[in-house]
Formats: structure tokens, sequence, C-alpha cells
């Protein structure tokens, strides 16, 4: 804070300077330490010196260490993860070089959140059956935004079938999830269905589900 209020470029852990000690034969993390060291003893003891360095050539070493961070290997890397990871990175990059460096880190952290929201939207419930034999699994964090998959999954259940609902891998569950299990599960004998829940101890979500209603046999 001081030395951003003195006009100063504060020591931090920037992938430039890390770079820079790598490119140098650092191995530790002294190296940042004696950077700052250097930096605070040539603002002291050198500072006309210092305004005399022209301002191109510091931006050639950057343009020039930025260029060696963005190697063609770090492309292809990134095409083989998919395009989830390819478009936030595309994104950001076009968001900094059409307005500034915070536009486009902002647009970068946005196409990120919802490429992060999609996936958990599609991974986050797993319904799959043989026959009359279901299995409804969550998995992660289950938001009110599954509810849908969940709802058409379990009303897609035909009479007479076994269901078998696993809730242990799941790390939160949204109340209307749990509605919608809850309320299933009531219809579920006059449907002749069989219901269990296969729950976690140690989850305390997870006591807000019903107990499976025993089949009751309509004539």
């Amino acid at each position: 804070m001081i030395s951003g209020l003195l006009g100063g470029l504060p020591v931090t852990s920037v992938i430039v300077r890390s770079a820079a000690n790598v490119d140098a034969g650092a191995q530790s993390k002294l190296s940042t330490i004696c950077h700052g060291f250097l930096l605070l003893t040539s603002v002291f003891f050198f500072p006309d010196l210092i305004n005399k360095i022209p301002l191109s050539s510091l931006a050639a070493i950057l343009v020039m260490t930025g260029y060696k961070l963005a190697k063609p290997s770090l492309f292809r890397e990134l095409h083989q993860k998919g395009l989830d990871q390819v478009i936030p990175f595309i994104a950001t990059i076009l968001a900094i070089l059409f307005s500034d460096l915070l536009i486009g880190i902002l647009t970068g952290i946005g196409v990120s959140l919802f490429f992060l929201i999609r996936s958990n939207f599609k991974s986050s419930v797993v319904i799959v059956n043989d026959n009359k034999s279901w299995l409804v699994r969550f998995r992660k964090d289950v938001s009110f935004l599954n509810k849908p998959i969940v709802k058409d999954g379990l009303d897609a259940v035909p009479d007479g079938s076994y269901v078998l609902i696993d809730l242990t891998r799941a790390d939160f569950i949204d109340k209307d999830i749990v509605d919608v299990i809850n309320e299933f599960m009531h219809r579920a004998p006059l449907k002749m269905i069989r219901v269990d829940i296969r729950k976690s101890n140690y989850k305390s979500a997870h006591r807000h589900f019903l107990e499976p209603l025993p089949l009751t046999v309509i004539e």
C-alpha cells in the first residue's frame, strides 16, 4: 500500500517476474527476496539512472517475456483440454486487446463461470436404467438448475419399477431438489414403485429426505 501511494510497483508474485527469475536460474523463493532487495536498492541509490532507461526498452523486454510465456505448445495443450478451456482464454485475450486489463480479466472470469456452471449442470445428476431398475445418482453440487432433469427423470419411471437414489457423492443438494424427491416418494407406492435412498451419515443435508414408504396395493 505504501509503495502504491508513493507511485511504485509493489513486489508481488507476478508471472513476468517469476518467469525472469526462473530463466536466470532461480530454484527457490529466495529469488523473490533478492529481486525485491535489488529493486529497493535501485530505487534508493540509482533513481536518476533508472529514469534514463527508455520505456521502449522496458516494453520490448515485457513483450519478449510474454511471448515466451505464450508459446504455441500452450495453445495446443489448451485445445486438447476442450473448448471449455480454450474459449475463456481467447475471450480474455480479445477483451484485453479491445478494452483494458480490468475489463478483460472480468470478461474471462464471467466466461469461465458460465462454462463451470454448464459443466456442473450436466455432470451433477446421472440417471440410468436397466429395464425396470433405475439409478439416480447425485454428484458434487446439485442446484435448483438441475430440478427439471431430476423431475423429468423421476416422472419417466414406469409403474412397478425399483429406484435407487444415491446421495453419497453429493456435497450439496438444493431444497428444491429435496422437495422433488420427497414428492416422488409420496407418489411411488401408488405406482408400485419401490424406492431406496443411499445416504452418507456425515452429511447433515441428507436428513431432510423422507424415509421410503411401504408399497400400497390398490385393488
